[in-house]
Formats: structure tokens, C-alpha cells, sequence
């Protein structure tokens, strides 16, 4: 994230001598991306952060296609995920492509005090629907609540600790990095006047958990779609600080304020998260259109060059029948999708919608796996008929 911060213990200079109380060095980190010219942070460790034991098993985790060339506007229902205690065989991959894969989870218990995972592929964006708990990472304690977005950047170490057993997290696994919109930025990176959000609605890790302790500590990594266990030597929070640019991140979905207009606005307006390949968006509560004349339903639209999926949160969404919590829309690009019947008239005159949903629209198009077939609504696509017809004639 394009602002600067600082935890725990540094020395006033970068890469000078920052001894312990028993005059033995610390051992400095550069923890950055893109080379040498992307955001950074340097973290100081009790101990080498290089000392691999062993490297255990390997497994594939890559999402395997059930429909590789998909046309259809589809319908998942994804409360129908079933809870699962290991929080990484939780994750479901239900759409995917070379940029991104979309995930559901519903973790059920804590990762274990001494379970750790890194992603090496990719940045994630976790959206909390239901639970909460704190993120533990090698930077720093996050916690979080439902609406939270908790935007992990790769390569961090990290846990999930739930407060209980009921979770449903939302996953973007994204093979570029997560940034904020560059249109709500400045050339400086500071956050606009009219960015929806500001950086007092971003918290970084704001307590550090330091770990003097050696031993055998495995963190799970995923690297190329595969998952490999690698044994340390110490353990993976021993950082006694850090500064820079390059952190872990929670944003509330309560805390995007929304762009409106006197007609209807086009979806870039609830734009929350960009990457090169897709972009992430909140629907929130909000007044509508207030043109004498204006019409709230979103108009027909073709989505020519991005496929564009929808996360039902909460409330009514205006434009939709036949969905619910946990629901999941899929709109493949080059087909024309819109209000349902009878949602585009019955819209006007309405004056604010309560709605909450995470959209996710890809510049390439989404391949579906058989997990997301397994809690398909296989009649979706023929939905927007007029009542009487039939999908048959």
C-alpha cells in the first residue's frame, strides 16, 4: 500500500549495525516486489530467516477446469460450500483463470498456534462475510470482522484465528499485485479527495508478535500451484520490527462511501481494488438516482470484454430475483445481461437500496471448475424470460 509505516524496534539508519541487548546482530530483510523497484519494507529478525531444515511434500492445488470455454450466465449457491476445520482445504476454487482464481471458504477452527501459510503466487484479497477473528502475520496482528476485506500481499507469513466456528470468507487469489484505483490517487500515492476511502479507513498490523524461539516450524507455501511444506529452523514471527510500504491491510466494506448521481452511475464507480487484470468493487448502501425522471435498476449492458461475477452479502439486490445470501452471479462477456423482469420498473420510484455485494470483473474470460458446478442453479441462464414463456419452445 502506497503509504509508509512502522512497527516495533528499527535502527535510525537502513542497513547499519542494530544489535540486540546482548550485543549479537539482528538480521535485516528486504521484503519487497518487483525487483528493487517496487513497494518495500525492511524487517529485522532475532534470527536468519534463511535456515531451512527440510523441504517436506508437495501437493497440486492448482483449480481444475470443468468448463474451460464458458458462455452461460450462471448462478452459484455458495452457503452449499460445507465447513471444513483445515482452514487451506477450506478454500474452494469455483472460477478461475490465468489471473485470478475466486475461492469460497468456510473454516470452521483456528489454524493451529504453529501452522503458517505463505502464498508465493499471488496477493489475496479475503472478504469477510460471516465471523471474525485476528489475522497474524509476520508484520503484525490484524483484527477483523464481517465486511472486512483483508488484503494479503504474497509472500506473507500468516494464520487465521477465528473467534468461532461460523465463517464465510469471499477469496480473490490474484497473479498480479492489489492496489488501490490509480484515479483516486495522486502522483505522490496519497488517497484523493474523492476516493471513496481514505488511508484512515486502511489498518495495517498495529500489534507485532515477536517469537525468540527455535526449533522445527513448517509453513505451508504455495508456489506454481503447488503446496509445499518447508521446515525452518526458527520461528517465522521474530521480527522485533519493521517499516516501509509493503504490508497486509484490512478495509471494511462499511467504509466505502458511495459515488452517486442523478441517473443511474456505471459500476467503475463502486471500484475498490485494481490490478492489470480485473478490478474488485463494493455495492453498498446508498440513496439513489434522484433525476425526476430516473430509473435505479441498472440498465441492459454487454460486458464485451470482461466476464463480470457478483457476490450477494446482504439486503435486497434490486435488479435480481431468486437470490440470497452467499449467492454467486456469473456474467460471461459478450452476453447481454440486465434487471430481471419486472425489477427494472418496479425500481422507480424507490429512493435507497440496502444492498451489500463484491464484484469482481476479469479482462480475460472465467473457466469454471467442478466444485462450482456441484452448487450450480443450472436455469439461470434462461432467467430473464417474460413470465408464461417457455426455455423449451
Amino acid at each position: 500500500m502506497p503509504f509508509y509505516h512502522q512497527l516495533g524496534k528499527i535502527p535510525p539508519k537502513r542497513h547499519t549495525q542494530f544489535r540486540k541487548e546482548d550485543g549479537t546482530l539482528h538480521y535485516e530483510q528486504l521484503f519487497g516486489t518487483i525487483g528493487f523497484v517496487g513497494m518495500s519494507s525492511l524487517l529485522y529478525h532475532l534470527h536468519r530467516p534463511t535456515m531451512v531444515k527440510r523441504v517436506g511434500q508437495s501437493i497440486d492445488v492448482r483449480p481444475q477446469a470443468a468448463v474451460e470455454n464458458n458462455l452461460l450466465s450462471r448462478k452459484l449457491e455458495g452457503f452449499q460450500v460445507k465447513p471444513n476445520e483445515d482452514y487451506l482445504k477450506s478454500r474452494v476454487p469455483v472460477l478461475f483463470n490465468s489471473d485470478v482464481t475466486i475461492l469460497l471458504s468456510a473454516p470452521s477452527k483456528s489454524m493451529a498456534e504453529d501452522a503458517f501459510y505463505k502464498n508465493s503466487d499471488g496477493d489475496e484479497v479475503v472478504f469477510v462475510h460471516e465471523g471474525a477473528g485476528t489475522l497474524h502475520t509476520m508484520l503484525g496482528q490484524i483484527p477483523f470482522s464481517a465486511g472486512d476485506y483483508l488484503v494479503i500481499p504474497r509472500g506473507i507469513i500468516h494464520r487465521f484465528a477465528f473467534d468461532s466456528s461460523a465463517n464465510r470468507l469471499f477469496i480473490t487469489e490474484s497473479a498480479h499485485p492489489v492496489y488501490s484505483p490509480k484515479r483516486y490517487r495522486n502522483h505522490f500515492g496519497q488517497l484523493l479527495e474523492h476516493s471513496p476511502y481514505c488511508e484512515r479507513d486502511l489498518r495495517p498490523p498495529s500489534k507485532l508478535e515477536t517469537h525468540d524461539a527455535l526449533g522445527s516450524f513448517t509453513i505451508r507455501i504455495k508456489k506454481q500451484g503447488q503446496l509445499h511444506d518447508y521446515v525452518y529452523a526458527s520461528h517465522p514471527f521474530d521480527v522485533v520490527g519493521w517499516d516501509g510500504y509493503h504490508f497486509p491491510y484490512a478495509l471494511s466494506i462499511h467504509d466505502f462511501e458511495p459515488i452517486t448521481g442523478r441517473v443511474h452511475q456505471p459500476p467503475p464507480v463502486h471500484q475498490t481494488f485494481e490490478t492489470d487484470a480485473f478490478v474488485i468493487c463494493s455495492f453498498v448502501p446508498r440513496m439513489y438516482d434522484y433525476h425526476p425522471q430516473s430509473i435505479p435498476a441498472p440498465y441492459n449492458h454487454s460486458n464485451i470484454d470482461s466476464d463480470e461475477v457478483l457476490y450477494y452479502v446482504e439486503g435486497d439486490f434490486m435488479s435480481r430475483t431468486g437470490i440470497d445470501r452467499g449467492y454467486i452471479s456469473l456474467h460471461p462477456a459478450g452476453i447481454p445481461h440486465g434487471p430481471h423482469p419486472g425489477t427494472y420498473e418496479g425500481s422507480i420510484g424507490k429512493t435507497k437500496t440496502e444492498e451489500l455485494a463484491v464484484m469482481v470483473d476479469t479482462f480475460r474470460p472465467l473457466q469454471v471448475t467442478a466444485q462450482a458446478l456441484a452448487i450450480e442453479h443450472s436455469d439461470y441462464h434462461s432467467s430473464w424470460l417474460e413470465p408464461g414463456m417457455n426455455p423449451e419452445d
